[in-house]
């Protein structure tokens, strides 16, 4: 029998869908506009006032507590929209937003490192599902509002609308896309991101000068690239849950988490003896692009992400993959003959497409960023390292909608278990 969630809405529902669009498309361009101005303020004033990062543990226990007494039916962040698609059963509280947006300045203002992108896709969400019981939708119609909401924040957040739609689609099941939400999804993705930059809101630019002619030779570099970029992006997600898992083990009472986890993040800091590590890092990931890195320079951000975000600090996962994968990249050129951009820009999509399971979304997103000259070897490293990635991603709530590779099913996964362990059923 055909699963009703997963017919085309009807022509009522899609011009309801529609409306919201345009309506929630404002509120949440609005709302990552005041994000990510906030944003530059804290993380200005934090380089300028490099003393703050002393007082880490007490952004901990800000983080702690507040999420502990107000935000216990919404902390599961991004998972929580996850579950909300596949087993829609309560509108998601309207206090998610302000709360992770409290929890994310907080982290960069004393100098956790983590990204953006959860802040935004958590807000865009909880936003967007408040439109329920205005137009009086259906739990499984409400479904299709939080994709939107999803796709609207991360449009709004990256300037990638395109990508923003498809990630929407692509990120709730591993194989699979929710295609009765496509249209909606990009309108919504659109609205939010021109309403972005009417509140002049500029985003990050990065280039990639020379894209040599897609050789064979070429093709096995890239091929040899992809396939580390998704290691990396399968040791970044072990890491978080490692640490994740960790702090749950050695500290019962949750607010105390990051409170440990932040003393540990500042004595770090102080002995590496520079910022480069924390926060965002958007100054070394335009500098892979053009400039040697140093070597250690990727596995110190995963490290410091993994260990940020497991301790119970606030923020997303994406700005900082985007670091490791530049990052790595530049690293790489000095192994492959391929531009040091182009390997930068390869690493930055791919550890993402990897981490997340969404290599579709990743290509475009490459290709919104970086040009659409660059396609094919953005397209082959982001799919290579989604392949070789591991059976999961950053994202616990992520269902497998069938296999990665016909590897898995067919041949039992023979040829990859060298990479992954022990097989798993996806």
């Amino acid at each position: 029998m055909e699963n009703k969630r997963f017919t085309i809405p009807k022509i009522n529902l899609l011009l309801k869908l529609l409306l919201i669009a345009c309506l929630a498309g404002v509120l949440i361009g609005s709302a990552s506009a005041f994000f990510l101005n906030a944003l530059q303020w804290v993380t200005d004033y934090r380089e300028a006032n490099l003393w703050i990062i002393s007082l880490l543990p007490v952004g901990g226990l800000l983080i702690g507590y507040t999420y502990h007494y107000l935000g216990k039916s919404v902390v599961k962040g991004n998972n929580l929209l996850l579950e909300e698609v596949h087993s829609p059963k309560n509108i998601i509280p309207l206090r998610m937003a302000p709360l992770v947006l409290l929890g994310t300045l907080v982290t960069h203002l004393f100098g956790g490192s983590a990204g953006r992108e959860g802040t935004a896709v958590q807000m865009g969400g909880a936003i967007a599902d408040q439109f329920t019981k205005i137009f009086k939708l259906s739990s499984n119609d409400r479904s299709l509002l939080i994709i939107m909401g999803i796709s609207a924040g991360f449009a709004s957040v990256f300037g990638t609308p395109l990508a923003g739609a498809v990630f929407a689609l692509e990120v709730l099941l591993i194989g699979r896309m929710r295609y009765n939400a496509l249209l909606p999804s990009l309108l919504i993705a659109y609205v939010a991101h021109y309403t972005c930059l009417a509140l002049q809101v500029s985003h990050t630019q990065y280039n990639i000068p020379f894209i040599p002619d897609f050789k064979p030779e070429y093709v096995l570099y890239t091929l040899a690239a992809g396939l580390l970029f998704g290691l990396t992006a399968m040791l970044f997600s072990k890491s978080i849950h490692f640490f994740t898992n960790a702090f749950k083990k050695l500290i019962a009472y949750p607010p105390l988490r990051p409170v440990l986890g932040g003393a540990i993040l500042a004595l770090t800091i102080w002995a590496m003896g520079t910022t480069k590590y924390i926060g965002l890092g958007i100054p070394a990931i335009q500098e892979s692009f053009i400039i040697r890195q140093p070597y250690y320079a990727f596995a110190v951000k995963l490290l410091l992400t993994a260990f940020t975000l497991g301790a119970g600090f606030k923020g997303g996962e994406v700005t900082p993959l985007f670091f490791v994968g530049a990052a790595l990249g530049n690293l790489l050129f000095l192994f492959i003959p391929l531009p040091m951009a182009l390997l930068a820009g390869m690493g930055f999509v791919a550890v993402f497409s990897g981490a997340t399971n969404t290599p579709i979304a990743c290509t475009i997103m490459g290709m919104e960023l970086f040009g659409t000259e660059c396609g094919l070897y953005i397209a082959l490293s982001c799919i290579i390292a989604y392949l070789f990635s591991g059976p999961t991603g950053i994202y616990s709530s992520q269902l497998s909608g069938g296999g990665k590779h016909v590897l898995f099913g067919n041949f039992k996964g023979r040829l990859l278990v060298l990479f992954y362990g022990k097989r798993s059923n996806n």
